[in-house]
């Protein structure tokens, strides 16, 4: 944990690819570029209504999956591929691009400088996210992030 008291993400360098949902779990996906954003936040909202999410959480779910969905599209590869489930009482999205990276360090742990403009997704989803968990490597990168279908836990 760092300063401000968020669990850190969990980084795993074990080759990407999909991340498997719980057997017998009804998936959703979209694939999308950068111009598919506004229905990726379209596709993302339906998803947690439909699961139940309470309305007062749903601008902070889509904040968390807009910056993901971007990072995906702009730092990843030109298409992206966001998959929904329940699991247990959580939603579960994943969003994979075929990109692989290795960070200097554990992404979204620093808080952005007072006048930065960028860098700052991750550390904001971290804070939004019941669960975050990183995956890359040859195969790509996921994102898989956990949300409760209450209140968020800022």
């Amino acid at each position: 944990m760092n300063e401000d008291g968020v669990p850190p993400p969990r980084f795993l360098s074990d080759g990407g690819g999909p991340w498997p949902p719980p057997s017998g779990a009804a998936v959703r996906e979209m694939t999308f570029c950068v111009g598919d954003l506004p229905d990726v936040r379209d596709f993302a909202a339906l998803q947690a209504r439909r699961a139940g999410m309470a309305e007062e959480a749903i601008g902070d779910f889509l904040l968390a999956i807009n910056e993901v969905a971007t990072n995906a599209v702009t730092h990843g590869t030109a298409k992206a591929r966001l998959r929904v489930w329940l699991d247990g009482g959580d939603l579960v999205i994943d969003v994979h691009d075929d990109g692989y990276w290795v960070p200097d360090e554990l992404p979204g742990m620093t808080a952005p400088h007072d006048y930065s403009t960028s860098g700052m997704g991750l550390w904001v989803v971290r804070r939004l996210v019941k669960e975050l968990l990183l995956r890359t490597g040859p195969a790509g990168t996921n994102v898989i992030m956990r949300f409760g279908l209450g209140q968020m836990p800022l």
